[in-house]
């Protein structure tokens, strides 16, 4: 069973020691107004009073401050007001470049944190990102990056510093690295582990093409769980084009075991010996060496082989010799946060020729020099709010308003209560703070497998196969990258893995880099598969009742990445729900609107606004995509004279699957006008989510407005869109 909220909870407010209700009006929180009594009460953060219970907090704030009215003090960052592209670097001291490092972190911090988002992996590249930029000379030399955050500090390099501001914006700048955006991104990056194929194939172009330019791949350590990285390795030492891969590595892991061993060192031996490894002179001594041991015949050449594979496993870290069996020649491992070893070595390997790829395992620290950053976590306990003001910012937005996977996250906690079957697979880049719910209440049930998507969709079968209740719990984005495995490996072979499929939809400042507009879609033209989407809340917690309960097929729901309609309350029990069955919600007349999903609410919006014209409309929740209410359908078509079909996903959807059936089922030889509204067939663009619907035109108010359309009633729809 799952868990549903049946009541609201109470109203919830900051008091001072005066009064009862207040705002928060100044600088950093520490400056409040109250409301009662019109007087200004400047308190230490720690002094302010939360007074509502919760079941993970002991108190609760519900008054969220305006963060453009605070006062941000910047750093002065006289070095970096001197670079407007990479060739200013070029000319700079030692001294000056780590300087440099701290200005451009500074600015990072200070533009993230007006923001309120985090900036960790942005801060813990920044001495590559000048390193890479001081050895090479883009945008000749191709530089490519696997992951958004990690290109904040090559942005501002790059001559993109004085539109930093609006990155994630509307008509700013991209959270990611965009061809269309500067020529010192020469491709797109976003879901990581494609920089190194790009960048073979930009290497195999030029060499086709007799050109000397040098391309610089950085992937990160996330990204090497991505089975495409070990591909494209492979064929990167087959083919033996020169190009230089840097390991951007973390040191995070997946694997609590993994993390509580030893992490690899660095010092002034593996220093040295990265140098030895990178200099032009020992590589030739090298090649030279292998090939007087063919000179000597086949057995010797092996035999020198296995000696140079030995010692060098012996020197190098563990593992590396993974990636010389793979055919790239490994350097490291590196102090990343050491811009006079990064540019040592970067120098020797960029004056390497015709030698084949090199890889640069390079150790960065997220946390090295970032004051202003935010934590990836506040926990509030009974002795009151966080002491920052910064935390309280953080917890401000992020604590006040539940989401979709908070709910699902709580309902599932419920029903693995009940059922010890089930069992949560996760993959996809990052994870959400509410599933890590799930993870500390059963960490033998939970399985965070990162962009290994297409293992984790084989891995759920595997596990339903042996007698599991598997939830594979993957965005809507990343679940693209598993859909063959979706098809051969569940949906062929009617093996029942329960998809939740989230952050389904527009996402807002991520943009269509993350956005998941395709999954009703390729999700619903399966055989097999059982498709519905949620319209609140509390048909979610119904969702995953009802996936828990089928057993004999695959079955998917998807669900939106923003906050929850409304609902909260009291802890109860999801029902599961009768299989392909929608409902009614409010009857009308002449029109109906046939929702799915949570577009459903903007269909009762756009109600409420064409009731004011005098039109009195029907909206009806499908819930079910495949199979579909056909009984619904027919009635809402028998009943009225149009029927607009309205949802969150792109033509071939829902609306597709409405059409084929009135088609065949002969509806569409009578009276009624069956007209789709779907996300328009471009690319939106990142922007606030509101704007994104503005943009797609998914508002209630275009919805409404298509209505007065279809009625003749043009003016009035003109009116209805000022």
């Amino acid at each position: 069973m799952g868990a549903r909220y049946l009541h609201s909870p109470p109203a919830v407010n900051l008091i001072c020691e005066e009064s009862t209700f207040v705002r928060s009006t100044s600088c950093c929180l520490h400056s409040c107004l109250c409301l009662r009594c019109k007087t200004s009460n400047l308190k230490p953060c720690r002094t302010l009073v939360f007074n509502m219970p919760s079941r993970r907090f002991n108190r609760r704030v519900a008054a969220l401050p305006d963060v453009d009215d605070f006062f941000w003090e910047k750093d002065p960052t006289p070095i970096l007001d001197t670079i407007d592209a990479p060739i200013h670097l070029k000319n700079l001291s030692s001294k000056e470049l780590k300087q440099l490092a701290g200005e451009v972190r500074s600015e990072i911090s200070f533009i993230m944190s007006r923001k309120c988002q985090p900036c960790n992996t942005g801060h813990s590249v920044v001495e590559l990102a000048i390193a890479i930029h001081y050895v090479f000379n883009a945008p000749m030399d191709k530089i490519l990056w696997d992951a958004g955050q990690h290109t904040y500090a090559h942005k501002i390099l790059t001559g993109r510093r004085s539109l930093f501001h609006t990155i994630k914006q509307r008509k700013g700048l991209s959270g990611f690295t965009s061809r269309f955006e500067s020529e010192y991104d020469p491709f797109g990056a976003g879901h990581g582990c494609n920089s190194l194929s790009a960048g073979l194939g930009m290497a195999v172009a030029r060499d086709l093409g007799g050109r000397k330019n040098r391309i610089v791949t950085v992937i990160s350590n996330w990204t090497t769980m991505a089975g495409q990285v070990y591909e494209a390795m492979g064929h990167a030492g087959f083919l033996d084009s020169n190009m230089v891969v840097i390991l951007n590595d973390s040191r995070h892991t997946l694997l609590p075991k993994a993390d509580s061993q030893s992490k690899m060192s660095i010092n002034a031996l593996s220093s040295a010996l990265s140098k030895v490894q990178s200099s032009k002179g020992f590589r030739k001594f090298r090649e030279a060496a292998k090939g007087l041991s063919k000179w000597f015949g086949k057995g010797m050449h092996e035999f020198a082989a296995k000696i140079d594979e030995y010692a060098r496993g012996m020197i190098g870290p563990h593992g590396a010799t993974l990636f010389e069996e793979l055919g790239l020649y490994y350097i490291g491992p590196i102090d990343g946060n050491n811009i006079d070893d990064l540019i040592c070595v970067l120098k020797e390997v960029s004056t390497l020729d015709s030698t084949g790829p090199v890889l640069v395992h390079v150790i960065t620290e997220n946390e090295k020099d970032s004051g202003g950053e935010f934590n990836s976590e506040i926990t509030l306990d009974e002795e009151g709010p966080p002491d920052s003001s910064q935390d309280i910012l953080k917890f401000l937005e992020n604590g006040l308003s539940r989401t979709y996977n908070d709910c699902f996250v709580e309902s599932l906690i419920a029903e693995a209560e009940n059922d010890k079957r089930i069992v949560v697979v996760h993959g996809g880049m990052g994870i959400d703070r509410s599933i890590q719910l799930f993870q500390s209440r059963f960490p033998d049930r939970f399985f965070d497998l990162g962009i290994a998507e297409q293992h984790a969709v084989t891995f759920s079968a595997g596990l339903a196969c042996g007698g599991l209740k598997p939830f594979c719990i993957i965005p809507s984005t990343f679940l693209q990258r598993a859909y063959d495995q979706i098809v051969e490996d569940v949906d062929m072979q009617k093996i029942p893995v329960r998809f939740a499929i989230t952050s389904a939809g527009l996402v807002g400042s991520e943009g269509p880099t993350n956005s998941g507009p395709f999954d009703i879609t390729f999700m619903s033209c399966l055989p097999n598969m059982i498709v519905m989407s949620p319209s609140n809340e509390d048909e979610l917690i119904d969702m995953v009742a009802t996936a828990a309960m089928v057993e004999d097929r695959p079955i998917c729901f998807r669900y939106p990445k923003g906050a929850i309609v409304g609902t909260s309350g009291t802890l109860a029990y999801g029902n599961p729900l009768e299989i392909g069955k929608g409902e009614i919600l409010a009857e009308g007349k002449e029109i109906a609107f046939l929702g799915y999903g949570e577009v459903v609410q903007r269909c009762l919006i756009a109600r409420s606004l064409l009731f004011n014209f005098g039109i009195q409309a029907t909206v009806a929740n499908a819930r079910f995509c495949k199979p579909l209410d056909i009984d619904l359908i027919r009635m809402l078509c028998q009943q009225h004279d149009f029927l607009i079909t309205v949802e969150e996903g792109t033509v071939g959807g829902f609306g597709s699957h409405v059409s084929q059936f009135i088609s065949l089922d002969g509806l569409l030889d009578g009276k009624i006008k069956w007209r789709p509204i779907v996300l328009p067939d471009r690319y939106i663009e990142h922007a606030s989510l509101t704007e994104q619907l503005d943009m797609a035109g998914l508002t209630a108010h275009h919805i409404a407005a298509t209505a007065l359309t279809l009625l003749g009633r043009h003016r009035d729809a003109l009116l209805l869109m000022k």
